[in-house]
């Protein structure tokens, strides 16, 4: 099976897009500040941005307002406050202790991640839908430990249920996850050591 590069088609897309004379609106999932301060730093200006911080998967909820108000500083202090926005949810993490029922025991990076990721770019698949956006995307393909060749064909196919554009991506490419980090210390940022339920800070 011949393996996709999704940095180059994002670039191909990006290329089409710089000529448009009205930048397109994006639905960005965004799992954390520090992960996400390249992406925006990248894609600012080709798109208008929401940021959309769903992570219902984050246990305990101290852990989830701390990065909740860690993304708020990040877009205030970057400059951009008046060009991107960010949305979230109510917190529920029964939402997603549900959906992982039995797959508790998975190790990092098994099934019970597929299933996360799922839940999440569905919900900002279906929000943007809702509310007209051009396309959706999500900052997770930044981590050098997550699958961005699982995480952007789930997103094609969140594409073709909601009729609405996937932004594919494989952003810790071309030293994007280089950079996240020395944003991170730029902007002071906290750099969590688990990524965010209480399996994988058990691990």
């Amino acid at each position: 099976m011949v393996k996709i590069n999704y940095s180059n088609l994002l670039e191909e897309i990006l290329e089409e897009i710089s000529s448009y004379e009205k930048k397109p609106k994006l639905l960005l999932h965004s799992c954390c500040a520090p992960c996400s301060s390249y992406v925006i730093e990248y894609l600012a200006k080709y798109f208008d941005i929401t940021i959309f911080y769903y992570n219902p998967n984050i246990s305990p909820v101290s852990e989830y307002l701390k990065r909740k108000e860690e993304q708020i500083r990040l877009i205030k202090e970057m400059g951009l406050n008046g060009n991107i926005k960010v949305a979230y949810c109510d917190y529920d993490n029964n939402v997603y202790e549900e959906l992982i029922k039995g797959l508790e025991n998975e190790p990092e990076r098994g099934n019970r991640c597929t299933v996360c990721f799922k839940l999440r770019l569905d919900k900002t698949a279906a929000r943007a839908c809702q509310l007209k956006y051009d396309y959706f995307g999500t900052t997770l393909t930044v981590s050098p430990y997550k699958n961005s060749s699982l995480i952007n064909e789930i997103g094609l196919e969140l594409q073709d249920k909601y009729n609405i554009k996937f932004l594919v991506s494989d952003f810790k490419k071309k030293n994007g996850y280089k950079r996240s980090i020395e944003l991170s210390k730029i902007f002071n940022l906290y750099r969590q050591d688990y990524c965010g339920c209480k399996y994988s800070k058990r691990d």
